[in-house]
């Protein structure tokens, strides 16, 4: 039985995406692909595998871990993220509030900046504590976006962005983001973008009010434990930067590991047990999953890359 899955993305055409992603081998008829989804359990955009199947179909709630076993969803979804301009000024709810109004997980999510073009940055959090009175203004008079906080960023960077923090993505940014499995958005402000059909696309700016918090953003070090750049109830993401020497990796029955190539290209191998070594390519761009696995499973990553992992 197979232990490593290569997926292919769902990809989409947002009216704000780029062509960067091609380089990444994501290929689509769309003349610009905004997003591409990697590790994707949503039952309207799932990942799928070589055979068809989409990751709902192949991997069910019993590989996905120990560690999952009291999530109701698969925990996480991970996506390429290409603004050829910036994106809608949005927040995401918490699990409290969007479990009992939307029926789906919130939204924390983390930041990986893969590639960014001169001057170009994030808006994470209000410059300013402000009241709701002073946000709301500014949302209404399309001054909202001198209340963010900008920040110029470069290969490398990462932020944590947990639920309740206004964020924007800037133009000419692409990143690799990892968030809770939840597709809820709340747009407060859009730049009085139409959409493809020339209507304004749709904010929510009630529902947002009610769970934004209009405060600065505080930046969140996760640096303690190696590796680690991200870490929440859903996710823990680490970096790995590959050279000359490989690395070992230990897939247990507690999670699944995802991995995906965000600068470079190498392999993953493992050892059967009639001792046969199983060899999969993992070009740039491109992401494996393994399944939880009953008995350790011990795998060797090489190349020259750098490589974004995901367990729970």
């Amino acid at each position: 039985m197979k232990k490593i899955y290569k997926l292919t993305p769902s990809l989409h055409a947002n009216l704000w995406g780029g062509v960067k992603l091609r380089d990444y081998g994501k290929v689509s008829d769309a003349d610009r692909i905004g997003e591409s989804w990697e590790l994707s359990f949503v039952e309207s955009a799932p990942a799928k595998l070589d055979d068809g199947r989409t990751t709902i179909e192949a991997f069910p709630k019993s590989v996905w871990g120990t560690d999952c076993a009291d999530f109701d969803f698969f925990p996480v979804l991970t996506k390429f993220i290409d603004a050829r301009e910036k994106l809608s000024v949005q927040v995401h709810p918490a699990d409290d509030y969007a479990l009992a109004n939307e029926g789906q997980y919130g939204k924390s999510e983390m930041w990986y900046v893969v590639d960014a073009e001169e001057g170009a940055g994030l808006y994470m959090g209000l410059n300013k504590h402000s009241t709701p009175d002073e946000l709301a203004r500014a949302i209404s008079d399309g001054s909202v976006e001198n209340m963010l906080s900008f920040k110029p960023v470069k290969r490398g960077d990462v932020f944590f962005i947990p639920a309740g923090t206004i964020h924007a993505i800037g133009a000419g940014v692409l990143i690799y983001e990892i968030q809770q499995n939840s597709t809820l958005t709340y747009r407060l402000y859009d730049y009085l973008r139409r959409d493809k059909d020339g209507n304004l696309r749709e904010l929510h700016v009630e529902k947002a009010m009610k769970v934004l918090k209009a405060e600065p953003y505080t930046y969140e070090d996760f640096s303690a434990e190696e590796h680690v750049i991200g870490k929440c109830k859903y996710f823990t993401t680490k970096e790995y930067t590959l050279a000359d020497s490989g690395i070992e990796l230990t897939v247990t029955s507690a999670s699944f590991l995802m991995l995906t190539s965000v600068c470079g290209s190498g392999a993953i191998s493992y050892t059967e047990s009639d001792g046969s070594i199983v060899k999969v390519a993992l070009a740039l761009g491109e992401t494996c999953f393994i399944p939880a696995q009953e008995k350790p499973l011990s795998i060797s990553v090489s190349g020259d890359m750098t490589l974004i992992t995901v367990e729970v």
